[in-house]
């Protein structure tokens, strides 16, 4: 990490400090060797024992002036600000970047978190979207009333 980077300097810092720590504690629990679903499962559970608001499996339509392309199911949407990518694999490529920036660009997402379970410690790329402006907590809270 940066040394001049500092917590102000994170995008949705407390989100994403309790979203790694739950990544971390699934990692920590079961270890690299289980198939994606099953991390994902337990993703869904530490979110929901935690009260961390998220869509599972969340469909997104992609829509060029009225036309519709096609559709993207991202694994985790976090409280409506951060994709989650579930992957186990032998190391990430430019090709599960580029899926995640598409999820991003399609959601309109800034933050996404493209998580790796098959390495003995926990494998992690944040990628922003510099298209998107931040979601505030109000933005949140003002639309999840509507």
């Amino acid at each position: 990490m940066n040394a001049n980077l500092r917590i102000k300097d994170i995008i949705y810092p407390e989100l994403s400090y309790t979203l790694m720590g739950l990544l971390y504690g699934v990692h920590n629990l079961l270890g690299p060797n289980f198939q994606e679903k099953y991390y994902q499962k337990a993703i869904e559970a530490q979110l929901k024992q935690n009260n961390i608001p998220f869509q599972r499996e969340m469909l997104v339509r992609l829509n060029i002036k009225g036309i519709n392309l096609g559709r993207y199911f991202i694994d985790f949407v976090i409280d409506q600000r951060i994709a989650l990518e579930v992957k186990r694999l032998d190391f990430f490529t430019r090709k599960e970047w580029h899926q995640v920036m598409a999820y991003l660009d399609a959601a309109k997402l800034k933050l996404g978190i493209l998580v790796n379970f098959s390495k003995p410690k926990l494998v992690y790329k944040r990628i922003l979207n510099p298209r998107v402006k931040l979601i505030s907590d109000s933005q949140i809270r003002d639309d999840s009333q509507v």
